[in-house]
């Protein structure tokens, strides 16, 4: 992949997952003990709520519903499977089986988007999971199915959601920030009951927790999936879906530094052959000869419009 705007635009999207890497680290460190969920419905809905009152912008018409399903599907129901699975399976296999989700957007992106499936991807699928295995296996464990069934539907909810982002889209008119609001706030009213069901709210709360939440708010929320749904909106969706494998990168990293977990050459390997598939799954910058007639791409002229699209400027409604 050569050097330009595409390299650019997954480098700035990879700044999501990484983030979200460092989130395992304020979660254990920063927050009660033993509240996923806790931590999941605190992230999102305040700071979906705190985009909506800046934007002042609702969903109508068919984006009432298809925001409840994205939000479900990227936010909510992810992380809920998620932090299921990670409850039943010890030793990083959750990760390892959340892995395979790149190969299921391969797959939902040749039937819903019509992607064609190139070998270089299916090449890329093997190394990123290959790669996660390597970062994050600890030997030999007992399986809990329930922990496996979470783990895949977890997979799934991303898979569906990242596929479904890019076959719809944003409607015409509607900023990023809008869109990332209404998934936060759909995302967290769907954790909310399971909060309150399973965790409840905690007897106290210290300043170290209040500064945790802040982060996850802030940087873990509100910026991250602004970059996050950006990315959707300008790369491919297998592209995108392989860039969340910079999460368990930063997570392990970041626990080798701070809370002096070990970090074997294995591992090292893993995060190389991680990094190797992410690279060949990302667009490359095309060639003047590869690109079309009325192409806005770098080279092409430029489609009238095009720029404010991307931007989300135009009528909010």
């Amino acid at each position: 992949m050569t050097t330009g705007r595409p390299f650019l635009t997954s480098g700035v999207t990879a700044l999501a997952p990484a983030i979200w890497g460092s989130t395992y680290l304020v979660t254990t460190e920063w927050l009660p003990p033993d509240r996923p969920l806790l931590a999941t419905t605190v992230r999102t809905l305040p700071a979906g709520l705190i985009l909506l009152a800046f934007v002042r912008t609702l969903p109508t018409g068919s984006w009432l519903w298809r925001s409840l399903v994205l939000g479900t599907l990227n936010i909510g129901a992810f992380n809920f499977l998620l932090f299921v699975a990670a409850y039943r399976l010890p030793g990083g296999v959750a990760a390892m089986i959340t892995a395979v989700q790149p190969m299921l957007v391969l797959a939902l992106a040749a039937l819903l988007l019509g992607d064609r499936i190139r070998f270089t991807h299916v090449v890329a699928c093997v190394l990123g999971t290959s790669g996660v295995v390597l970062l994050v296996f600890k030997g030999a464990v007992a399986l809990d199915y329930v922990g496996v069934a979470a783990a895949l539907a977890a997979a799934a909810c991303m898979a569906a959601g990242i596929t479904l982002t890019k076959r719809w889209g944003r409607p015409d008119g509607v900023g990023l920030l809008p869109f990332t609001a209404w998934q936060l706030i759909a995302g967290g009213l769907v954790s909310l009951p399971f909060t309150l069901a399973v965790e409840g709210l905690p007897a106290t709360v210290t300043g170290t927790n209040i500064l945790g939440f802040g982060y996850l708010i802030s940087l873990g929320a509100v910026i991250s999936y602004a970059i996050w749904f950006r990315g959707m909106d300008k790369l491919p969706a297998l592209a995108v879906s392989f860039l969340a494998l910079a999460s368990p990168i930063v997570a392990t990293l970041l626990g080798f530094l701070f809370l002096r977990q070990t970090l074997s050459a294995m591992q090292l390997v893993g995060i190389l052959v991680i990094i190797s598939a992410v690279l060949l799954a990302q667009p490359r910058q095309p060639t003047a000869r590869e690109i079309p007639a009325g192409s806005d791409e770098p080279g092409g002229p430029a489609v009238p419009g095009s720029k404010a699209r991307s931007l989300g400027l135009g009528k909010q409604g």
